[in-house]
């Protein structure tokens, strides 16, 4: 089995790519178009420059060669969605090419990634097909990988770190009004199909599953499988024919007269690119041998929590960051991100205590759910001690758990699943699961 993806991304900029329409805030069709999207003649288009930018950023996330020189084409077919019949592309001198994109160990080849517009959307209502337009013009990145993708598992692996990356390197908020499409090209054998316009993770997988087990089928009967584009059907799960998949040299690439030749070499020299949550991960792993699945859970749970991780490590050192990175300052994320700031340096400072022997955990556990939550520390203590009262009660009901916990400390999850059980919502899960490893640890030493 061979997978290879095509991901379009829309671009958060203010205005489309060759003309000056928003490209947010329309509520209702055809409200943000102007005859340079529609096609108009006499229109000509010019080219965003934010949109440039954000393409070189994009090429140096993915390892990408970024040309010193860059100009467009238009790929000519004929769609009812696409006004001028052709596309504003990039063909020749794409914004990056060659480039690699690490999923963990796994290298995946990135062949390029090009700017371009993006076409109109159509709905159909029975025999009658609506347009609108506002997507027109929409500016947007295509990165196309090699097939080194394994499985449709992987793929979806692949994405969900990819777009991770994508929304934080070049801050694309995850709000709804910007698209990201994929299409799927799958080979069980020596032709290949692609789905086309696949929209969410998990119709990625589906499509390149239920595509595999039809193209298996095919073969196994002695049949050949057709090159051809196929749509997925989210609600029956199914691919089905659409038409014969085109070649390169059937869109007739000619290049766009009216945009000419843009010298992108100062700008890309001036581009740092952010780093990225997959590479962070990777990197305190190896700075502070904190391991591969807690570097990953400090940074999926937020970039701006494995930034404190590092202020914390660096203060003390890096087993004793874990502690209380995981544990309650993770547990109340939520409820103190906005507002880290100004309460960074009191946290750092409390940990420090710790380290220092001058606090024992359960007062660095309790000025710590404090800072994050404003409340009185006399309050948090109260709680605290109601939760140990729980616990002690549940074990008290199960004291066979006391050995097994001696042997296998997974043992502790029958208590916490009780005590679980028993508060509800009361106590979050991660004070919980600590208040009752530490009660059980006091019992067999």
């Amino acid at each position: 089995m061979k997978i290879g993806l095509e991901i379009h991304v829309q671009l958060p900029t203010r205005s489309k790519m060759f003309c000056s329409c928003p490209t947010t805030g329309a509520d209702r069709p055809n409200q943000h178009i102007c005859p340079g999207c529609m096609g108009m003649p006499g229109t000509r288009p010019a080219l965003n420059k934010a949109a440039v930018e954000i393409g070189i950023r994009l090429a140096k996330l993915l390892n990408c060669t970024v040309p010193d020189v860059i100009w467009f084409s238009r790929k000519i077919y004929f769609y009812p969605d696409l006004c001028n019949h052709y596309q504003i592309t990039q063909y020749e001198t794409p914004i990056g090419a060659k480039g690699v994109y690490y999923l963990g160990k796994k290298p995946i080849r990135i062949t390029r990634a090009h700017l371009e517009e993006d076409p109109g959307s159509m709905k159909k209502s029975g025999d009658t097909a609506l347009i609108d337009y506002n997507r027109s013009g929409m500016p947007l990145v295509e990165i196309v990988t090699e097939p080194d993708i394994a499985t449709p598992a992987e793929a979806r692996e692949f994405l969900t770190a990819l777009l991770k990356d994508i929304r934080h390197v070049v801050d694309l908020p995850d709000d709804g009004e910007r698209s990201i499409r994929v299409d799927c090209n799958i080979s069980m054998g020596s032709e290949r199909c692609e789905v086309k316009n696949v929209s969410g993770l998990k119709n990625v997988e589906r499509a390149l599953t239920f595509e595999a087990v039809r193209q298996t089928k095919v073969l196994k009967a002695g049949g050949r499988i057709t090159r051809e584009t196929r749509h997925y059907d989210e609600e029956r799960r199914v691919t089905t024919g659409a038409r014969k998949k085109e070649y390169e040299s059937d869109y007739a690439y000619i290049g766009e007269p009216n945009l000419g030749i843009f010298y992108v070499k100062n700008i890309a020299d001036t581009i740092v690119a952010k780093e990225s949550p997959q590479n962070m991960a990777a990197r305190l792993d190896r700075e502070f041998g904190i391991g591969e699945r807690i570097a990953k859970q400090i940074v999926n749970t937020s970039v701006r929590l494995a930034e404190l991780f590092e202020h914390i490590a660096k203060k003390t050192d890096s087993q004793c960051a874990v502690k209380w990175v995981t544990g309650p300052i993770s547990s109340g994320w939520k409820a103190v991100e906005a507002d880290i700031d100004s309460k960074k340096d009191a946290i750092i400072e409390t940990v420090v205590l710790f380290r220092d022997g001058k606090i024992n955990d359960i007062e660095c556990s309790k000025r710590l759910k404090a800072l994050i939550s404003g409340d009185d520390p006399d309050s948090i203590e109260k709680q605290s001690a109601d939760l140990d009262v729980i616990i002690r009660k549940a074990i008290a009901e199960n004291p066979s758990v006391i050995g097994d916990y001696r042997k296998n400390d997974k043992a502790a999850n029958r208590i916490i699943g009780a005590v679980m059980r028993e508060t509800g919502s009361t106590y979050s899960s991660s004070d919980i699961v600590e208040a009752t490893k530490r009660i059980l640890d006091e019992m067999i030493t």
